[in-house]
């Protein structure tokens, strides 16, 4: 089947459908599935918009409303994760995955599903390292800590997909998996991103968590975005013994949406064509949540995951047969997943515009179906109870210079990762700094023309990779390039050809770089990349 990649949605649905529809009228070709790496932006009203975490000026209604309130219907299935600019209270009221509006479906703190008999696996978010290990305790109102935590990767989440054992088929994570770049052409991306370099180069650019996913869940396919850069990778996983039959994974991170080119992929995937075309729970992600459950936290708490240890007697929540055979007995064998998509906040009327609304906690009657069904707790419920004891607070504050005061530490600063480390750096050089990121461009004057010489760029199969020699190690440019001649005689060599990446000028990060002596190395990598969107604006 054809499945449709995007990076950053920025909230512009109607800018993506329209140029899905134009692919199918240009070259006859209509995606089975839409999947979104994130920063989705599913924004209902103005509450919504006030919980999302950019500076003011870049709060923006764009066009997800209209899909909410039923004016227009998605026209492909699309399944999404959360990024770290979100409606982070519409999200929340769907932890464990749901509907935000007909045929749109969001994949929860961290899910799996099935479409085709093809496995979807995803984690929202990002990662930072100080909020790591505490619960989901965030609540609307946000103040100008928890406008930023709610989005973070918590250790639960990556706990519970590590107890996955069945093979996944494709994995979306919304900052890249730290290490990725040293199975692509690292020299290229370097050439393009050269604000890149440090991190590259001391290993801190990336997600540890999702690493260490990578490592564990091996799946086919990988799909990342947050960086706004184009970038394929082909990575060779180490085998256990040598009766284990080799895996690798085709990673792939797409910039964001419309104008830029490369922000949407068609790939061709393999599905059982005896599938229904409905889209399905997994039943061992469903019996991994359940053996799980009690894990849950709502505090602001520190603490770790069970590992197998003297201070923890249970360490494995991996899902047994039975525990999986239990949930398709309860469902009767029916996986669908019911289109019970609910209205539950008033939704934008462009004609009575609402500056000042407070957001406030809302119970979705989704996440309450689905804990009841699988015996599950609803976080918005233990929240709702935890507030009343005074163990979570919050009240909405907005600054119009919105600053990352979750930065507690020198950019520069290496970040050691453990799973279980209480000592591990609050740095993520993956996380761009709110004064400087939200949205600079207006995605309304995007042009959904693309342009007749690129409009093929964004057909790609992957079926006839090769696999690549198990001494693919990574430890100079020499070693990429090799790695590179490889992936040039894949499918993968749209990806990463050196003329295609460079029809693109390289741009000249201002003169400014120099004068700013007072502004950490961190932002001004950040900076670069929407200068030079900020020079596209203006060719």
């Amino acid at each position: 089947m054809k499945v449709a990649v995007a990076g950053c949605c920025h909230g512009a649905l109607d800018k993506i459908y329209e140029t899905l529809e134009l692919l199918q009228q240009r070259h006859n070709v209509r995606p089975d599935l839409l999947l979104c790496c994130g920063d989705f932006q599913a924004v209902r009203n103005e509450a919504d918009l006030r919980c999302m975490a950019v500076p003011a000026k870049y709060r923006h209604m764009q066009t997800f409303y209209r899909y909410y309130s039923g004016e227009k219907k998605a026209p492909v299935l699309t399944v999404f994760i959360g990024g770290n600019h979100e409606a982070s209270n519409h999200l929340q009221e769907l932890p464990y995955g749901g509907w935000v509006a007909p045929n749109i479906y969001y994949l929860g703190y961290a899910g799996v599903v099935r479409f085709r008999g093809v496995r979807i696996g995803g984690i929202s978010g990002i990662f930072k390292s100080h909020d790591y290990r505490k619960g989901h305790f965030e609540c609307p109102p946000y103040n100008q800590q928890t406008i930023r935590s709610a989005y973070h990767v918590r250790n639960i989440e990556v706990f519970k997909l590590k107890q996955l054992k069945h093979p996944i088929d494709i994995f979306m994570s919304h900052d890249w998996p730290r290490s990725i770049y040293h199975y692509g052409n690292k020299k290229q991306l370097l050439k393009m991103k050269s604000f890149f370099r440090q991190e590259v180069e001391s290993n801190t650019l990336g997600s540890p968590a999702a690493s260490e996913l990578l490592q564990h869940l091996k799946p086919t396919y990988w799909f990342s975005a947050h960086l706004h850069v184009k970038y394929a990778a082909f990575m060779q996983h180490q085998t256990n013994s040598k009766e284990e039959v080799p895996k690798a994974t085709k990673f792939l991170a797409l910039d964001k949406c419309l104008p830029h080119r490369d922000f949407l992929q068609i790939i061709e995937i393999e599905h059982d064509p005896s599938a229904g075309d409905s889209l399905e729970y997994d039943a061992e992600w469903i019996a991994v949540l359940k053996a799980t459950n009690s894990l849950g936290s709502v505090t602001e708490s520190s603490w770790n995951m069970p590992e197998k240890n003297a201070l923890h007697a249970k360490w494995d929540y991996s899902a047994t047969e039975e525990a999986i055979k239990e949930v398709l007995e309860k469902l009767n064998h029916n996986l669908k997943i019911p289109c019970n998509f609910t209205l539950t906040a008033a939704c934008y009327d462009p004609s009575k515009p609402q500056q000042y609304v407070e957001p406030v906690r809302i119970i979705n009657p989704q996440t309450t179906e689905f804990c009841v069904q699988f015996g599950l707790t609803d976080f918005n419920d233990r929240i709702q109870q935890a507030k009343e004891k005074g163990l979570v607070q919050g009240k909405y504050e907005e600054d119009e210079d919105e600053e990352d005061v979750d930065s507690t530490g020198s950019a520069e600063e290496p970040s050691e990762y453990n799973t279980d480390n209480s000592g591990l750096s609050s740095i993520n050089p993956d996380e761009i700094l709110l004064d400087e990121e939200g949205g600079d461009e207006d995605l309304n004057t995007c042009s959904v023309e693309p342009s007749p010489d690129r409009a093929l760029d964004i057909f790609t199969s992957f079926s006839d990779i090769r696999v690549m020699p198990d001494s693919m190690a990574v430890s100079s440019d020499d070693a990429m390039d090799s790695a590179n001649e490889e992936l040039e005689k894949s499918g993968m060599r749209k990806h990463v050809d050196e003329k295609s990446l460079n029809e693109r000028p390289l741009k000249r990060i201002g003169g400014d770089e120099n004068c700013n002596t007072g502004i950490k190395k961190i932002k001004r990598r950040n900076q670069a990349i929407y200068d030079e969107e900020d020079e596209d604006k203006t060719e």
